[in-house]
């Protein structure tokens, strides 16, 4: 496939689940993952082929994550084969099932950073988190396995009702462990986060801790980034705008600020029997790599080539003047109105130009 025909949408994060096989049973999980077996997962030449067609593309950070990525026995051959390609491997685990000798190689496979998800300040509202007991403790051993290596880690966190007054203590045990970075990704409700009742937090909600996490970012050593959470990038812009000044933003890497939903933008998710989806959490499948190669599926997909028209962007969304910088999560809108162009429903802000005179 020609770069060329990438040109304006490059692609710059994927997504890809090795396996939804989980040794945990987290609350909020969007594949519901249980331990396994799943059948028809892509083999290991399937995954080298995957990885070749995205070099294609150009040198995009793809993301090992699952279920939990560790639990597949070849998956330090496919990271190595991405390093080997010239992309930047990076891994997702619950850190539970970490180890020195693990530790080697994820260092001997090139893999540049490894996130650990921690949804609790202490054992017990994680472990309830996770659902179990004991996977709270066992993460933060994984930690210390990260740090003795020289190995450079972020902490994941997913804020819902149960744990967002916690999200301060989070943040500082992040610092105190010595975090590259923090990501929040707030709730999308699919899987069993929309299986286990109303855990979402409301709109206003959202706003208040986003206006936080913002004024946090200058406050701790910490890289810090919102996923699922385009409303972000539109609050960073206001306050620029409020202060009379334009800012500057990292545009690049795991922690670049470009664009508040990049799904089907720059980003794209590969499940585990190959199926491409705009995210991990928008379940509309634009092709699968076992029939058409990724990059063709990227640059011609329908759906991809939708949620890149932004005349096409409907309800509030469609006339914010902030369309550009955020877009909306089509995942939640697809939820919650089954049409992923309609509006964020969990946006409290209204665009000037619906603004009554």
């Amino acid at each position: 496939m020609d770069e060329k025909k990438n040109k304006g949408h490059e692609l710059r994060l994927v997504a890809f689940e090795v396996t939804r096989s989980c040794n945990l049973s987290c609350v909020h999980c969007r594949a519901s993952s249980e331990y396994g077996p799943y059948p028809d997962e892509l083999s290991t030449q399937e995954a080298f082929t995957l990885l070749k067609d995205i070099k294609r593309l150009g040198q995009p950070i793809v993301i090992l994550t699952g279920g939990e990525p560790l639990l597949r026995e070849d998956i330090f051959d496919i990271a190595s084969y991405g390093t080997e390609m010239g992309l930047r491997m990076v891994m997702a685990t619950n850190g539970t099932l970490l180890n020195q000798q693990t530790a080697k190689r994820i260092m001997a496979s090139g893999i540049k950073r490894v996130s650990i998800s921690l949804d609790g300040a202490d054992s017990s509202s994680h472990d309830g988190f996770r659902r179990v007991q004991g996977s709270f403790d066992a993460s933060l051993k994984g930690i210390q396995v990260l740090k003795d290596a020289g190995i450079e880690f972020q902490i994941n966190t997913t804020i819902v009702k149960s744990n967002k007054d916690q999200l301060p203590k989070i943040n500082q045990l992040a610092v105190n462990l010595g975090a590259k970075a923090h990501h929040i990704f707030l709730l999308v409700p699919v899987g069993r986060g929309g299986e286990v009742g109303d855990i979402s937090l409301e709109a206003q909600e959202y706003e208040k801790i986003l206006e936080w996490f913002l004024e946090r970012k200058v406050q701790v050593p910490l890289e810090l980034k919102a996923t699922c959470a385009p409303q972000y990038f539109r609050i960073m812009r206001q306050r620029a705008k409020e202060k009379g000044r334009e800012v500057s933003y990292k545009t690049h890497g795991l922690d670049a600020v470009t664009r508040g939903c990049l799904g089907g933008i720059s980003f794209c998710f590969v499940g585990h029997r190959g199926q491409i989806q705009p995210c991990g959490y928008l379940e509309v499948e634009c092709g699968n790599i076992r029939e058409k190669p990724f990059d063709e599926i990227w640059c011609e997909s329908p759906i991809f080539k939708t949620l890149r028209d932004y005349s096409l962007y409907k309800g509030k969304c469609g006339r914010c003047e902030y369309l550009k910088v955020c877009g909306g999560c089509r995942a939640r809108a697809y939820e919650f109105y089954g049409d992923f162009m309609m509006e964020e429903p969990l946006c409290s802000y209204i665009p000037i130009s619906l603004r009554a005179k």
